[in-house]
């Protein structure tokens, strides 16, 4: 497999630039998530990635080519889009050979690279039905078998699961999951959803606004977030964003101060923070029941998910934080509660949204 490396890459729609200078490398082997909401640019880039999209400035370099002046089919890159894309009146065996024959493969070869993606993808009892035979996650494994007949360069996996109920999503998640770590095949999978893009991803590219916002493995980026909008968009529920104000404590840490007055110790170096006005960002399951914790609230709604329980809380300048509790918790709407977080799991964004964290220990 190939490296695919993105330099100085712009791009514009009319006048309106949506890409500058933008420089991203994939490793051969890597599976990269594009993460972002919806126009943030990840499915414009895949494409220029595969030649549907035209670049106008910089280099796009799949393995040792410059690809990026090269039409989509010799750039050696395989797409599995969104929607299905299959060939109504063709069985499945024809769709998934319908690339390699149009460019001329011996039919002994197709016939032997169909019958290895059929039992790869457990297709093989499918291959003589017509798609609309099939139920919406059978289809997708054709998408998948079409691209993985091609033996590509790359893998670009366009929303491939937006369009599959919740068990067939994390069904057909893992087959992926499975998939990669048979062929170790240089895969870029563009999603709206962190939940895959966490587990599936070795690194994630977190986008918003046509930029990049961060790079980072999954854990790196829930962990260690760049932002306040890299923090609120990965994680479930979204991290508490508390307004504080600062103050400098033992040891040049920043002490928060919530609008009535509790303290919270963090590890953050004061030194770090930017210009105010602060927020703290703290993630429900960094929360733990402290009778003598700093952070109090009264409990608006409990939220009973069986492994934990998800409290919501009213502070009392009226900002809502929720915190995670284990899954047989006794608490009730309208109790009285009291939290403490440890110092090394709370974050502070300045004024621009830039994220300070505790110190990285060896």
């Amino acid at each position: 497999m190939s490296t695919i490396a993105l330099k100085n890459l712009s791009k514009k729609f009319g006048q309106v630039e949506v890409f500058s200078n933008l420089d991203l490398t994939i490793r051969s082997g890597e599976f990269v998530a594009f993460l972002g909401p919806s126009g943030c640019g990840k499915s414009t880039l895949l494409r220029m990635i595969a030649g549907l999209e035209g670049v106008d400035a910089g280099e796009i370099n799949i393995g040792d080519r410059r690809v990026d002046t090269l039409p989509p089919g010799a750039r050696g890159v395989a797409m599995v889009f969104q929607h299905y894309a299959l060939y109504p009146h063709m069985t499945i065996a024809e769709n998934v050979a319908f690339g390699l024959r149009n460019i001329g493969t011996e039919e002994a070869e197709i016939d032997r690279r169909v019958a290895e993606a059929a039992e790869m993808l457990e297709i093989g009892a499918l291959l003589d039905r017509r798609p609309a035979q099939l139920s919406g996650g059978q289809r997708q494994r054709v998408a998948i078998a079409r691209a993985l007949v091609k033996k590509p360069d790359a893998f670009l996996f366009d929303e491939p699961l937006s369009n599959l109920d919740a068990a067939l999503r994390l069904r057909t998640r893992i087959e992926l999951a499975q998939l990669h770590k048979r062929t170790r095949a240089t895969t870029i999978f563009v999603t709206h959803d962190q939940v895959e893009a966490m587990t599936l991803a070795d690194r994630i590219v977190v986008m918003r606004e046509m930029k990049i916002e961060q790079i980072g493995a999954p854990m790196e980026v829930y962990n260690r977030p760049a932002s306040d909008f890299v923090a609120s968009f990965v994680g479930s529920p979204p991290i508490n964003m508390l307004p504080v104000g600062i103050r400098e404590g033992q040891g040049g840490r920043a002490v928060a101060v919530l609008p009535d007055g509790s303290q919270i110790a963090t590890a953050v170096p004061m030194a770090d923070l930017g210009a105010g006005p602060h927020r703290l960002g703290l993630r429900a399951e960094a929360c733990r029941l402290d009778q003598k914790g700093p952070i109090h609230g009264q409990i608006d709604i409990v939220e009973h998910l069986g492994d934990r329980t998800n409290l919501h809380l009213r502070l009392p300048d009226g900002s809502a934080l929720v915190a995670e509790t284990d899954g047989q918790s006794t608490a009730g709407a309208g109790d009285d509660i009291k939290l403490s977080v440890a110092p090394d799991r709370l974050h502070l964004f300045d004024a621009d949204g830039t994220a300070h964290h505790a110190p990285v220990t060896s």
